[in-house]
């Protein structure tokens, strides 16, 4: 079987704070709902564990992904998530896992991590990653490709 990875940007977050204590506004957490309503009936959607920065708007965005999808994948704080975290370390994190799983992130690394799993390149990004978007990408032997990528304007 291929293995899977879904790469999520965290929804809408607060702006009025330092930027470890942002979390999401209402406008953030009605985003999740609507991706979880989107993706629910597809089946299309299938972690085995949901990846979160220490950021408390990523771990927002998965928990209520995961209580909205009725997931029983485990939620992991993971190092080298933030948006300033190389990109080529979390490939290397995706690369030596096992199974499916989401990183429920933040940009530029997210679309930088994308670019370098399809493309080989960071720069110049082959993805953008709106707020509350979802990439699946899969693994096939050596190489990668897209499965499909929703953005929040497509299903509001």
């Amino acid at each position: 079987m291929a293995m899977r990875v879904f790469l999520i940007r965290h929804a809408h977050a607060v702006e009025a704070a330092t930027d470890a204590a942002r979390p999401l506004s209402a406008k953030g957490r009605d985003q999740v709902r609507e991706l979880a309503t989107f993706l629910a009936p597809t089946g299309a959607f299938t972690p085995d564990e949901l990846w979160h920065s220490s950021l408390v708007r990523s771990r927002e965005s998965a928990e209520l992904l995961a209580s909205h999808l009725r997931l029983a994948a485990k939620l992991k704080l993971t190092a080298g998530l933030k948006p300033e975290d190389d990109p080529r370390l979390t490939v290397k994190k995706i690369e030596a896992a096992q199974g499916s799983f989401a990183i429920i992130g933040h940009e530029p690394q997210l679309s930088a991590v994308a670019s370098l799993l399809i493309t080989g390149r960071a720069e110049p990004v082959a993805f953008v990653m709106k707020k509350c978007a979802a990439l699946a990408l899969e693994r096939e032997g050596t190489h990668w490709r897209v499965r499909w990528h929703v953005s929040p304007e497509i299903i509001a």
